[in-house]
């Protein structure tokens, strides 16, 4: 990872990074509304494990859920792609926002705001696994052991032959 800064006089001011990688399940069926403006946006929620063994020695599995949104041909993608169990790669942003619920009480939530969006399903049909979803808002480079990289340019449609090759 690299990271940039900024020289102001004497003190050194660094580009700040909000970025999150999940892995998990969609635990509900995207979403998808069309606004005023013909924007797309979608949502979902999506559940990632982590076991651990507790001070008896005994396994525990801990479910974290998160509020996924995602906009314009990622809701698409999400939306024509994704159902409730798929298994899913997101990448994006961690945002915070208030509103106003039903008994008039100020909430604040947490959302994820995806940029990368990768179904992990097989694809029964086309025999590929998952296909590459470009993204410019976060520019990565995770790449297999067999130099495959999983984010390649818009209208690519290489992926990696087997989930072998996946770095996690």
């Amino acid at each position: 990872m690299v990271l940039k800064y900024y020289l102001c006089g004497d003190s050194k001011h660094f580009t700040m990074i909000n970025k999150v990688t999940l892995v998990g399940h969609l635990g509900k069926d995207p979403e998808v509304r069309t606004l005023e403006n013909g924007s797309k946006v979608g949502t979902f929620s999506l559940a990632t494990n982590e076991s651990y063994k507790d001070k008896n020695d005994v396994w525990q599995n801990l479910t974290e859920w998160h509020n996924i949104v995602v906009w314009r041909y990622l809701a698409e993608k999400a939306e024509r792609e994704l159902k409730k169990g798929s298994l899913a790669f997101i990448e994006g942003k961690i945002t915070h926002r208030k509103y106003t619920d039903k008994d008039n009480q100020e909430r604040t939530t947490t959302d994820i705001v995806a940029s990368t969006l990768q179904s992990l399903d097989k694809k029964e049909s086309s025999g590929r696994e998952f296909a590459p979803m470009p993204t410019s808002e976060y520019p990565t480079n995770i790449s297999s052991s067999s130099g495959n990289s999983m984010h390649e340019s818009k209208g690519s449609n290489d992926a990696p032959a087997d989930n072998d090759d996946l770095p996690f």
